[in-house]
């Protein structure tokens, strides 16, 4: 009898398919990795937007009514209801409140020009009176709530509280 060579077809066949499988798993590993990659760098990204309006908004006159140079506003002249803007454009907010339910998309600097590098990305501000939340009286601080969205959809919150002194 003669030694046998080679393989049979249903072995090549059963090959084929083991290997086709096998392949289909790490090709579809690496569809899941790569389609996640962007996501450090939009987090990256939604951080610095949000430091550059935190720091723009928390640079501002805590209220309408803070005197000039600073000080604390008397408990009486603070109004809690943070209604917006007072009919001012972007360049012109002089207080927190000012930015209140402001929505840019694409995000703006404070002089309301577009900054490059962030299409897709979209920032809402909101501020609201808060010193229930801190252990002081409801109109002696604001929190500052601002949501970036990235262009994947993911939504990244970030908060910081305003005093009045």
């Amino acid at each position: 009898m003669r030694r046998q060579s080679g393989v049979t077809l249903v072995e090549l066949i059963i090959t084929i398919v083991v290997l086709g499988v096998a392949i289909a798993g790490v090709v579809g590993a690496f569809a899941v990795i790569t389609g996640r990659s962007a996501d450090p760098l939009n987090q990256t990204r939604a951080v610095a937007l949000s430091q550059l309006y935190m720091d723009e908004i928390l640079s501002r006159h805590y209220d309408e009514a803070t005197p000039v140079g600073g000080g604390k506003v008397a408990a009486a002249e603070v109004d809690c209801i943070t209604a917006g803007p007072d009919g001012e454009a972007r360049p012109f907010f002089d207080d927190a409140d000012d930015y209140t339910g402001l929505t840019d998309n694409p995000p703006k600097d404070s002089e309301d020009s577009a900054l490059p590098g962030y299409g897709g990305f979209s920032v809402a501000v909101m501020v609201t009176c808060a010193g229930s939340e801190v252990g002081v009286a409801e109109e002696d601080a604001k929190r500052v709530d601002i949501t970036i969205t990235d262009p994947s959809g993911q939504h990244w919150r970030f908060t910081a509280y305003r005093a009045n002194f």
